[in-house]
């Protein structure tokens, strides 16, 4: 699959706006152009678990408005790929997130908790943890939250290539959370 198509279908995933497809599929182009006499690195497949796209926490067991911590939604995830050292793959990964503080957050800093997870075969290979901070500025309670970058090695031989893997972002739910947002969806 090209990387233009893995791109368009990452965010048919995620449901963004349209000029936003174009723009995430040039900056994966522009990440895996190979060198003249070179194809490009093959690259893992990028996919956001629907079930785990968006966190709603609460205090507490608080089910009304006013108990509500942050509401966010992961709308992006950018990746390349890059020839790296000795037979590996280079994938440098960025999630961003839309967030919307509540009513209940203490301060103006919520941590949105979330996971990468790579897959290869069925078998989780590795899976990190990683929390982004959202500040958020005096009289703004809804943006746009870039994560930090992700660097993700993949081998690349004979035998395999990066294109074996899969990469899954999600946020880390509790299983209260994970139920919410399942019945949301029904």
């Amino acid at each position: 699959m090209t990387v233009l198509a893995q791109a368009s279908k990452l965010l048919r995933m995620v449901s963004v706006p349209r000029g936003l497809i174009a723009l995430t599929a040039l900056a994966l182009l522009a990440g895996c152009k190979a060198a003249p006499d070179k194809f490009a690195p093959e690259c893992p497949d990028l996919k956001v678990i629907r079930d785990a796209a968006d966190l709603s926490r609460s205090r507490g067991q608080g089910t009304d408005v006013t108990d509500r911590i942050v509401d966010a939604r992961i709308t992006g995830v950018a990746g390349a790929c890059k020839d790296g050292s000795k037979g590996a793959i280079n994938t440098p990964l960025t999630v961003t997130f839309q967030a919307t503080r509540g009513p209940a957050a203490e301060g103006r800093t919520v941590a949105l908790p979330y996971l990468v997870t790579v897959v290869r075969g069925g078998e989780i290979i590795d899976q990190q943890a990683y929390t982004i901070n959202a500040a958020f500025p005096p009289n703004v309670d809804s943006m746009s939250v870039p994560g930090d970058e992700v660097f993700l090695v993949f081998p690349a031989s004979q035998n395999g290539s990066a294109a074996d893997y899969t990469i899954y972002v999600s946020f880390r739910l509790t299983p209260e959370e994970l139920a919410y947002n399942r019945r949301k969806r029904r």
